[in-house]
C-alpha cells in the first residue's frame, strides 16, 4: 500500500486513461452500469497493471499545472480509444435506421439503455446482436488490452502533438461508420426498393386499390423476412466489422507511439 501511495500522482495518471475509456467503450458506458461500479472496475485494473506500466508515464512535472495537463491528455488518449470502439455500434444503428423507414417502422423509437437515445426497435435489435458478438469475440478484454498496451506505446502529450493521425483515426472512423452501414443494411435495402417499385406500379395499374393500406403490411413483413434470409451474413459482417475496429485501434496506438 504504502508504494500506492508513494507514487499516488502516476496511480492517477494510469488510472484517469483507464476510467475515462470506461465512459465512452461499448457496454461499458452504458447507463445500466452504475457509475461506481465503473470506477471500481478501473481502480481495480490500474492497481492490477500499475507495477508493469508505471515507469512508462515519465517524470511528474513539479507545477500542479503541467500536472493538469497530463491529467487532460490522459483522459482524451481514454477517450479516443473508447470512442473509436464505440462508433462501430453507431454503424449498426444506422443500417438499421436505413430501411427502417422504408420498413415503416421508422416512427417506432424506443431508448437504447446503452446509449440513451432514441433508436428504432430494429435498431435495438441489431445494437444487441452487435453486444452479444462483441462479448463473443472476447471484445471487451481486447479493449481492456489496447488500453494497457497504449501505456507503453503512447506517451503524454504525443496524442496533442500527433494531431494529423488523430485527424486520420477520425475521419477514417467515420468513413467506415457508413460504409458498414450501407453493407450491412444493402440487401434489406435493395429488396424493399424494388418492392417500393412493384407497390408503385400496382398503384398505377389499378387506382382503385389502396395501394399505401396493402403496402405497409407487405412492407413489414419482406423486410423481415429478408432480414432472417441473411442474418448469417449480417452476423459475419458484424463480427469483422468489429474485429477490424479493434485491429485499427491497435494500428491507431502504434501509429501514435512512432
Amino acid at each position: 500500500m504504502d508504494y500506492f501511495v508513494q507514487n499516488f500522482q502516476v496511480f492517477l495518471l494510469i488510472m484517469v486513461r483507464m476510467f475515462t475509456m470506461f465512459s465512452v467503450a461499448p457496454m461499458f458506458s452504458s447507463g445500466v452500469i452504475p457509475f461506481r461500479i465503473r470506477a471500481i472496475t478501473a481502480f481495480y485494473i490500474t492497481v492490477s497493471i500499475f507495477p508493469m506500466v508505471a515507469n512508462y508515464i515519465g517524470k511528474i512535472p513539479e507545477s500542479m499545472f503541467d500536472y493538469v495537463l497530463m491529467i487532460g491528455s490522459e483522459a482524451l488518449i481514454g477517450l479516443l480509444i473508447g470512442f473509436l470502439m464505440s462508433i462501430i455500434f453507431a454503424s449498426f444503428q444506422l443500417a438499421a435506421r436505413f430501411f427502417s423507414f422504408q420498413m415503416a417502422l421508422g416512427i417506432a423509437e424506443v431508448i437504447d439503455p446503452f446509449s440513451e437515445v432514441g433508436i428504432t426497435i430494429v435498431g435495438q435489435l441489431w445494437t444487441l446482436m452487435g453486444l452479444m458478438i462483441f462479448i463473443a469475440i472476447q471484445g471487451p478484454q481486447l479493449m481492456i488490452v489496447a488500453t494497457y498496451d497504449s501505456y507503453k506505446a503512447v506517451r503524454l502529450f504525443n496524442i496533442i502533438s500527433d494531431s494529423k493521425t488523430m485527424f486520420e483515426a477520425l475521419t477514417s472512423s467515420f468513413v467506415a461508420m457508413f460504409v458498414i452501414a450501407l453493407k450491412l443494411s444493402f440487401p434489406i435495402l435493395a429488396t424493399l426498393f424494388v418492392l417500393a417499385v412493384t407497390l408503385g406500379m400496382l398503384a398505377k395499374a389499378a387506382p382503385q386499390m389502396n395501394i399505401f393500406m396493402l403496402g405497409l403490411p407487405i412492407q413489414i413483413g419482406v423486410g423481415f423476412i429478408v432480414m432472417i434470409m441473411v442474418i448469417g451474413a449480417i452476423v459475419l459482417g458484424m463480427s469483422n466489422a468489429l474485429t477490424g475496429a479493434i485491429d485499427n485501434l491497435m494500428r491507431f496506438i502504434n501509429a501514435l507511439g512512432k
